[in-house]
């Protein structure tokens, strides 16, 4: 079957329909139609899988789409247009063009924890480009997944953009099989074997992964700046699918001096946002299924880690749902400070010195994100030219991933290749290199047999030394 997928639509591609502005235009108009008019139906289907509650789910989802498809269609016209290049004047008369082009047919895997949004918005951008498309969403978000299978056939031209059901068994069938393009949004272990997969054909992978995040906090000029300090790390640690997210703050590094005031204001704003304790928890997603549960709770399990709890640490099995929970200084050989915690879990690791900060991250592997919530703009420039992650957001947390003028992707184990805006059209593109040239002149030096002549001539072509040239070629020295 998924042989027999793959092959259809590769017929549809060699008709050429998707590379018309035209189809791509009403495609993403389709799906922008797809999410308004099943607004409530994704709501509930999120509210299933996750617990989201509905402005979660439209801030994190829905509104998602709707933006980076509006913007894809107010820019299409620009970005398929060929550009113009800037030859050398010594290849006079000649123009070069560099013009966008599909790569084909491409696979889209998207992950469980934005089950809409991580599988629509690449898919914006492999339209805009004007590939034939096969999704392969999440099995671990069945109600999502239901609705996606029934809904797009239903409003996307199912001759170029299928989507396909099934395990990880289907995924591995997929890989043996040729793409133009695999886009992977997941864990770094199973990234690794869709690169490997794709090898095969040498084919090109995006790959947006994850790993540990920090958050730098230094000290701010005022109390009210660090309540907002609270407020952005508590939003970018749970209010993302209960921090089951690849850009959610995994820790916090902060000065010793500075632990106890931010552990007391991040109590307070927990409480403010989402509840006291786990029995009135409100506005808060649930963990997604018992496997990951219990990842968590054994992360809570090691005495060392338990007693570094400073406030909640309470789960209900039954509801999947863990407290949000601090932890001041765990191990730091210890599993929740060794691997992506995922989860509702955010260990503070308190430093002598801010700036061992650096060093303590360029310890690990390159981050997706590093947060740093200072004002101090040496510090800034410090934490930029000395540290490698896909970004990095001062003072806020998320909000990048919103911004369609950034590019978004990883640098190492974090991932790699980037999305958003223009980026998802080129990360979906080849830029195919024209250039046109006429029969005369000609430039006969470039050719044998060869002679003294012809090696300077070539040595001043290079240089673009055109006065050189000229004085070359009328047999005079160059002054």
């Amino acid at each position: 079957m998924e042989e027999i997928v793959a092959d259809e639509l590769r017929e549809t591609f060699k008709t050429g329909r998707t590379r018309s502005v035209a189809w791509r235009k009403n495609q993403l108009n389709a799906l922008l139609d797809l999410v308004i008019e099943n607004e409530e139906s994704i709501f509930k289907a999120l509210h299933r899988d996750l617990g989201k509650d509905p402005v979660e789910s439209y801030r994190d989802e829905i509104g998602v789409i709707l933006k980076s498809a509006r913007y894809s269609l107010s820019c299409l016209d620009k970005w398929v247009a060929p550009k113009k290049a800037e030859l050398p004047l010594l290849f006079f008369p000649a123009k070069g063009d560099v013009l966008p082009e599909p790569l084909g047919v491409v696979l889209i895997f998207s992950s469980w924890n934005f089950p809409i949004s991580l599988l629509l918005d690449p898919l914006i951008g492999a339209i805009s480009a004007g590939n034939a498309v096969l999704l392969k969403p999440s099995e671990l978000a069945p109600a999502c997944l239901s609705f996606l299978v029934q809904n797009i056939p239903l409003y996307l031209d199912n001759k170029a953009i299928k989507i396909i059901d099934g395990r990880s068994e289907v995924g591995e069938k997929l890989l043996k099989l040729k793409w133009d393009k695999i886009f992977f949004t997941g864990s770094p272990r199973v990234g690794s074997l869709v690169m490997a997969a794709a090898a095969r054909y040498l084919t090109p992978v995006t790959l947006e992964l994850g790993g540990k995040c920090p958050a730098i906090v230094d000290t701010l000029s005022s109390p009210s700046k660090t309540k907002v300090a609270a407020k952005r790390i508590v939003g970018g640690k749970w209010a993302p699918c209960t921090g089951q997210a690849c850009i959610a703050i995994d820790y916090l590094l902060v000065e010793e001096k500075l632990a106890p005031t931010l552990i007391e204001v991040l109590k307070k704003t927990i409480k403010k946002f989402y509840g006291e304790n786990i029995k009135d928890l409100k506005n808060i997603s649930r963990i997604v299924n018992k496997h990951h549960f219990q990842r968590l709770h054994n992360l809570l399990k090691d005495p060392h880690v338990a007693a570094s709890v400073v406030y909640g640490g309470s789960v209900n099995e039954e509801k999947l749902v863990i407290e949000p929970t601090i932890l001041l200084d765990p191990p730091l050989d210890s599993e929740i400070m060794t691997e992506e915690i995922f989860g509702p879990l955010l260990p503070i690791i308190t430093l002598k010195n801010l700036e061992e900060s650096i060093e303590f991250i360029n310890s690990k592997p390159k981050p997706l994100v590093i947060y740093a919530f200072t004002e101090d703009e040496a510090f800034k420039e410090r934490i930029l030219s000395k540290t490698s992650s896909g970004t990095v957001t001062f003072n806020d947390s998320m909000v990048q991933f919103l911004c369609d003028a950034l590019p978004f992707g990883g640098v190492g184990q974090s991932g790699f290749g980037r999305y958003h805006g223009k980026y998802s059209f080129d990360t979906f593109s080849h830029e195919k290199a024209v250039l046109h040239r006429a029969f005369f002149p000609e430039l006969e030096p470039r050719y044998p047999p060869w002679n003294d002549f012809k090696l300077r001539f070539i040595r001043l072509a290079y240089m673009f030394d055109y006065l050189g040239l000229i004085l070359l070629l009328l047999g005079l020295k160059k002054p």
